[in-house]
């Protein structure tokens, strides 16, 4: 695997000879995500609606996979990506832009990328999209020859044969058995899965396959309490635990909750209050802070509040991938709540936040991230956006 380097190491301590040289490996679908927001109501059938902003960068599982790395974990990301303008951004945006290692992904000729338009108002939004399954790969790549991975047939959006790693993240669907994920575990790597919105209106736990290979599950509240038949978030993570090693459900603005089945230990954090320009991607973001404090090591509740943050950041932000916060911009908010605390320290941030003190030891200074803008011709005239 290619080492991409970053400006800070989270995990430095924990590192030794031997470990594996990914952090986190997972796999699915870029999109092009093209996102409008001010706007004042939905879109009404047969009028015009102007937006006030408007953003572009890659989507779908690039979410996640560009939250990941910009917490400093080494990231394998397995894809296809369209020979279009949109392909080639998308890609040079994840590999050069954000040090995502794409030795698993491919290029399809003649495969155009899938688009997702994307509308945020009044606290929530709309998308519509649109693409085609790519093709499956025919032959293994030189670099996934190189990993070890030898010659057998990979489909890049579930390929047979994951690289190791400390941990991988998926969607599981009902359904679609990921026969990658049981290989993954048997080698020791840590599965962490959310759930998308379940189109056959059966919610059943026993239609997700890999769900026993899962340390944790993270599911909204709404799709908790359907999974599990009950009207609270918090007793349908209790529900969870008794599947799963881990429940943890987000609330939203309201934070998360969590119930640990092998202990019983449960944590739930409150949510920082923020003006959410756009919250497309605010769910990957949340897991993906969540997947950095379980490798760390962290306490339950440190985890959550971790996570928490992580979204509240992103989602004042556009788009879904590159409003992902990195540890500079982490280490200025603590500052700035850390100045805004009572002499004391008896305000909310050092009670809850203050574990973050020792972490960032030694994080670099703010630096400009990459962002969404307008268009894409920036991007291919100099570089991505």
């Amino acid at each position: 695997m290619p080492q991409h380097t970053h400006p800070f190491d989270p995990l430095a301590a924990l590192r030794g000879p031997g470990d594996p040289a990914c952090d986190v490996y997972l796999s699915g679908t870029v999109f092009l995500d093209i996102i409008f927001t001010g706007l004042d109501s939905a879109p009404v059938r047969g009028t015009e609606s102007w937006a006030r902003g408007m953003g572009s960068s890659p989507g779908g599982v690039a979410n996640m996979a560009t939250a990941l790395a910009r917490l400093g974990l080494r990231t394998s990301l397995a894809a296809a990506f369209g020979d279009d303008m949109y392909g080639d951004y998308c890609r040079e945006a994840l590999d050069k832009g954000e040090g995502i290692d794409l030795a698993l992904s491919h290029t399809v000729p003649g495969w155009h990328s899938p688009v997702t338009v994307s509308m945020a108002y009044e606290g929530e939004r709309t998308m519509i999209s649109h693409g085609h399954e790519a093709p499956p790969r025919e032959t293994a790549s030189s670099s996934a020859a190189a990993l070890g991975l030898g010659g057998a047939p990979i489909d890049p959006e579930a390929p047979d044969c994951p690289p190791p790693a400390r941990a991988c993240v998926t969607s599981l669907v009902p359904g679609d058995r990921q026969e990658w994920i049981a290989t993954a575990a048997r080698r020791g790597s840590r599965i962490f899965a959310g759930v998308g919105w379940d189109d056959t209106g059966d919610w059943d736990l026993g239609a997700l396959p890999g769900l026993e290979h899962c340390e944790a599950f993270l599911p909204n509240a709404e799709e908790a309490m359907r999974y599990t038949r009950t009207r609270c978030p918090r007793a349908a993570a209790r529900a969870l635990s008794e599947t799963v090693p881990l429940a943890v459900v987000t609330l939203g603005a309201h934070g998360s909750c969590a119930v640990d089945g092998r202990t019983g230990e449960t944590a739930e954090v409150p949510g920082i209050p923020v003006d959410a320009l756009d919250t497309t991607g605010a769910g990957d973001v949340f897991a993906a802070g969540f997947v950095m404090g379980s490798l760390a090591g962290w306490p339950l509740p440190d985890r959550l509040a971790f996570a928490g943050l992580t979204a509240a950041l992103s989602v004042q932000e556009f788009g879904g991938s590159l409003s992902a916060p990195g540890w500079p911009e982490i280490a200025a908010w603590r500052s700035r709540l850390r100045t805004a605390e009572q002499p004391d320290g008896a305000g909310s941030g050092e009670g809850r936040y203050g574990f973050l003190d020792a972490v960032l030891t030694g994080c670099p200074a703010p630096a400009a991230r990459r962002r969404a803008l307008p268009t894409i011709g920036f991007g291919r005239a100099g570089g991505p956006v």
